[in-house]
Parts: C-alpha cells; structure tokens; sequence
C-alpha cells in the first residue's frame, strides 16, 4: 500500500481511505467489522466517518456508524489509524441533529466533536472536517450557483476560532473541508494566514469519471495550497460499474433509497456510463476497476474514499489500486470525457 502525507500536516494516510457510510443501515456490526479488519490488513490505515452518518441520514441511524467504528477502534493500536469524522453542516432539514442544525457555530461544533469521540471511543480525531459549507453553495447534483438564495450565516473566521480551540485542547489534530468551492477553499487558507488559526489541509469532494470537476478550479488552488483531495463517490453510486444499464431495478443505494441519488438523475449519465462500460471491456478489465484505477491515478487526489456492502466489492476496490492504465486507454477516457463532459456534477 502507497502512502501519501496529507497536505500541509504531518499525517501519512494510505492512498485508499475506507469510507463507512453504510456502517448502521446497509452493513451491521459484524460485516462493517470484517470490512475494518480487511482494510487494515491490507495496510490501509486511514477511516473516513461522520456524526450524521448512516446514509440515507435518519434520525434511528444517526451516529451508528460511528458507534461501530468505536466499538472497533477499541481493539486496536488507535497510533496506527488515522481517523476522520465530520460536522453536519446546517439547513438540510436534519431535525434531530441539534434540530437543524442552524449554523456551524461554536456551540453545534463543540457538541458535535464531544458526540463524535464519545461515540468512536476515543480523546481525538486526527481529520475534523466540515461537512458542507454554511453559506449559500449548489451542494449534491445542484450545479449553478444563485446569488438570490444567500442567506446569513457563521463567518469563516469563526469556525475557525472554534476549531483553533479544540486543536489547543487536543481534541482534534487537523482541519479539512469537504463539497468546497475555490472561493471557500481560499478564504479559509486566507483567514487562517492572516489570524494564526489552522489551515485547512484537506478538501473531501465528489470525484469520478462522471464528475471531473474538481479539474476546472480547485486543482490548481489545491496544489498551491497544499491541500489535499479526499475523492468520494469515484463509482458515482455504483453507476460506473454498469449494472444499472442492464438491470435499472439492480439491488443498491439508488434503487433501495429512491430519490437519493439526484446528482445522477441527468440525461448524460447513461450514455456516459455505456461509453465508459465499453471501453473497459475493450481493454479487458471490468467497468468498475477502470473508474477506480482512474481516479487513484490522479496527480491531484491524495487518498481516494472507497465504500462497499460486500466483501467482494471491497476486494475488487482494493485490487483496483495496483492497475496502471496504459497512455492509450487514459487518451480514450479522455476522449469519452470531451463527448460526456461532466454528466453528474
């Protein structure tokens, strides 16, 4: 397994990061364990969480993945792993989060970081990440941004006081962001230079062959400022892997979870995924080993965020990792991109 030191911070976090949100609702204790137990043998050292999860996020699962990382985490030598947890943003309708939440203030920050350890059993995280921005930005399948909807808001500078205060009290180690902006990213970068408050080192954002956006903006600030990209979703929700083209009913998160999936709801993402599946099985490999051998091989990406319901899924995502794509085919999968430019944004 690669390492790769996570932006401007001293944490070496594999390049394969183990994603948990089906930890509580599609995966029990057991199997999320078996999972945890197979990542770290594999030397992948670095788990992804959050307060909110599992997904869907509902009130009966809210905070159960974590509670099963916890119970895991107890187990092992906790120096070896590097763990990251989020803070639910506001305005998603999450009622029974602090009932909103309203805003990512001192006081829903403190309760959520207080929650989160006790739940993952532990004095610290090593990554605390905002979930998504406080102000006014076109989240999960929204594309444009409207001006019209801004609303007011906990300032950037204040959130990161708070976050200053529980790097001090040694609760959390560092800071990243997660479904950012490059206006955002650079503000954060900003404020903290300018008031000796921590400096963002990561940024988690979708990142896939369906949704390469990241590309146009924030891979330059990024490498700038040395901050670097948790990629999720590099499967786009199962899509690339294809069994949707011939099975729309074909078990997963968009057929058990229905409307949860919007960002993939766009008329492109179909031929996208036909063309991608085609090309795939052209160069002899599966559609899913060549979406995730795509996007580990970015320059920009630091540690790419995997998920899986099955033992089977989660090996395949693991042995994805040592595929080098030939120039020929990243020259084809470019080429799909100029014709399917950013399907599910």
């Amino acid at each position: 397994m690669d390492y790769r030191t996570l932006g401007d911070s001293d944490l070496r976090v594999s390049r394969l990061c183990l994603g948990t949100m089906t930890f509580g609702q599609q995966n029990n204790a057991v199997e999320a364990h078996t999972q945890l137990d197979f990542a770290f043998a594999q030397g992948i050292n670095f788990i992804d969480t959050a307060e909110m999860y599992a997904v869907p996020p509902r009130a009966e699962t809210c905070g159960a993945t974590e509670s099963i990382i916890g119970e895991w985490l107890s187990r092992q030598p906790r120096d070896r792993i590097v763990l990251a947890t989020k803070v639910t943003g506001p305005a998603r309708a999450l009622q029974w989060i602090r009932g909103g939440p309203p805003a990512l203030d001192g006081a829903n920050i403190r309760a959520a970081i207080e929650g989160s350890l006790k739940r993952l059993r532990t004095d610290y995280v090593d990554l605390y990440q905002l979930h998504w921005p406080e102000r006014n930005q076109p989240l999960f399948g929204q594309w444009a941004f409207d001006p019209s909807r801004e609303r007011e808001g906990t300032p950037i500078r204040a959130q990161l006081e708070v976050l200053a205060d529980l790097v001090k009290e040694g609760k959390i180690r560092y800071v990243g962001v997660s479904n950012e902006h490059p206006w955002g990213v650079m503000q954060f970068i900003r404020l903290a230079d300018e008031h000796g408050l921590p400096r963002i080192v990561s940024i988690q954002n979708a990142y896939s062959l369906l949704n390469r956006v990241f590309e146009y903006g924030l891979a330059e600030v990024c490498h700038r400022e040395r901050i670097g990209l948790l990629a999720y979703s590099p499967l786009a929700f199962g899509h690339l892997s294809g069994k949707y083209l011939s099975n729309p009913a074909a078990p997963g998160r968009l057929t058990e979870f229905g409307n949860f999936g919007q960002r993939y709801a766009k008329p492109n993402v179909s031929p996208a995924v036909k063309a991608y599946v085609e090309l795939a099985h052209r160069h002899g490999m599966s559609p899913a080993t060549l979406a995730l051998a795509f996007v580990y091989t970015r320059w920009f990406v630091a540690s790419t965020i995997i998920g899986a319901t099955t033992m089977a899924q989660l090996e395949e995502d693991v042995s994805a990792s040592r595929i080098e794509l030939p120039v020929e085919l990243v020259e084809g999968i470019d080429a799909m991109h100029l014709r399917y430019t950013n399907p599910a944004p």
